[in-house]
């Protein structure tokens, strides 16, 4: 009895050691913590603040009521990123993941509101199928096997692809009926803005390189103040501090044809949550299993059905900051916290929100086309894990990444297909996670009637060596400079084809 008393302190030393030694554990200093956790906030505060600009317009809200819009998706980001970075009990992944208001759903909700429903169906639809997406979030955390590397590279490489549309049109201006949107003035804009992103990287320290992004951000800000190209006339206008009135647009309403619409969202929300996860946890070096997966699917699906509360809508992890954490190499879920306190604070003093805001678009598609890309090549670089031979593994990425980018590429492609197949395939990444995963199942877990032999696709990309000339060599030959050596140093003469007629 003594020595088993005696033994689990030893066990939960231990298990703390292990724990305080994952990448994402590491803490920096405050300074640092909370520069790169602004940086963060940079990187997504455009990605943020669309749906609600895009939702609020589509209700014909005023602009102050789409203010409130906009800081209540601040508030409610910042609170969902801080629970899944620090996490409780069964929620949160504890990965360096920011959380915002998900893209996937602004279609869906845009035909909820202009159906009749209103704002208040909107907010009904999210709080239902966000509750009945914590309920299967189980049922997500169990497929972590059926997400091999030929998975995760695959959908990791279509994020980022499937990202760079945005980074053009930020870089373009942003909107696409302004008189300037893709002037030589605004691209210029965001080619300077790369090209000092590029250049701090390169720089010898450390320190300036892992901010290259936000110091890129600054510079490019000043260079359109300088142009005449930023205007922060507006900063003062407006309320300095505001809490989000809960339900401040009125009570919620429950329609079944929107829930089952929103339903259909939250199971792509949980197909993109998963696939973020596992892409961080690639690019982080951290152990990622059923349960974390389920942990952060919760803390997802927990943050989606309350941020109707305060005017919020579904949260999912912003792929773009998968990005950030890559290039930067910064991989503390604590800077990710820090970014969470900033969103709420943006939330509640709309004046600080409105300076961010100030940042012109091009600076913002300058930096993306950097941070996108840098997603797509960790992907490329997990692709590059994977065994080709003799299997299907090629085909596998090949097909879906052509899938994933089939919307990108023709955004219609899929507008007269019902409309819970095309909110699912409309996204890119979505199509790309779904396809990989059902092919994969296909040819590697359900191996009945696969062929031994190499793909036809995979033909002729792996040179071949017969075993007759496998046989003719000793122990330590070596080829050097074309010529074959043997172990003790001589030239072992090459028989040619025309000795071989004679």
């Amino acid at each position: 009895m003594n020595t088993n008393k005696k033994s689990r302190p030893a066990n939960t030393t231990a298990s703390r050691t292990q724990r305080a030694a994952r990448p994402e554990d590491q803490r920096l200093s405050i300074g640092s913590t909370f520069a790169y956790g602004f940086q963060h906030v940079l990187t997504m505060y455009g990605g943020i603040i669309a749906p609600p600009l895009i939702i609020g317009a589509a209700a014909g809200m005023s602009s102050q009521d789409i203010g409130l819009l906009i800081a209540a998706c601040l508030f409610v980001g910042g609170l969902a990123t801080i629970l899944q970075t620090v996490g409780i009990p069964w929620f949160g992944s504890q990965l360096p993941l920011v959380q915002g208001v998900s893209f996937a759903g602004v279609s869906t909700m845009v035909a909820i509101v202009q159906g009749g429903g209103g704002i208040q169906a909107v907010f009904g639809s999210v709080i239902v199928a966000s509750l009945i997406g914590l309920l299967i979030t189980p049922l997500f955390s169990k497929i972590i096997r059926f997400f091999p590397p030929v998975v995760t590279g695959t959908v990791i490489t279509t994020i980022g692809l499937t990202l760079m549309p945005v980074a053009a049109g930020w870089a373009m201006g942003g909107n696409a009926k302004a008189s300037n949107y893709g002037s030589v003035a605004n691209i210029g804009l965001a080619a300077v803005t790369t090209a000092v992103v590029l250049l701090l990287s390169k720089v010898g320290n450390a320190a300036i390189s892992r901010l290259s992004i936000l110091l890129a951000m600054v510079i490019g800000t000043v260079v359109a103040l300088v142009t005449g190209m930023a205007d922060f006339s507006k900063i003062g206008q407006g309320d300095i501090v505001a809490f989000p009135t809960p339900f401040a647009f009125g009570a919620p309403t429950f329609q079944i044809a929107s829930i089952v619409s929103m339903l259909i969202v939250i199971l792509v929300t949980l197909t993109e949550t998963s696939a973020d996860i596992l892409a961080v946890g690639e690019i982080v070096g951290t152990k990622v299993d059923s349960r974390r997966v389920g942990d952060g699917l919760r803390a997802d699906m927990l943050s989606s059905a309350i941020s109707p509360l305060f005017n919020s809508f579904t949260q999912s992890a912003f792929a773009q900051n998968v990005g950030l954490v890559a290039i930067t190499g910064i991989k503390s879920r604590f800077v990710v916290s820090a970014g969470g306190l900033i969103l709420v604070v943006l939330g509640l003093l709309p004046v600080l929100g409105r300076v961010v805001a100030a940042v012109p678009t091009p600076v913002l598609g300058g930096a993306g086309v950097v941070l996108f890309g840098t997603v797509a090549a960790s992907g490329i670089r997990t692709l590059a894990k994977v065994e080709y031979k003799n299997n299907m593994n090629l085909i596998i990425v090949a097909t879906s990444i052509g899938f994933g980018l089939i919307p990108i590429v023709a955004p219609t492609f899929y507008n007269q297909f019902p409309s819970w197949f095309s909110t699912i395939f409309h996204s890119g990444i979505s199509s790309a996670a779904v396809m990989a995963i059902l092919l994969n199942i296909l040819f590697n877990h359900f191996k009945a009637g696969n062929s031994d032999n190499q793909s036809v696709f995979v033909a002729g990309t792996d040179r071949i060596v017969s075993e007759a000339d496998i046989k003719c060599l000793t122990e330590g030959d070596r080829f050097e400079n074309g010529k074959l050596i043997d172990a003790e140093g001589n030239e072992v003469p090459l028989k040619t084809s025309s000795a071989s007629e004679h």
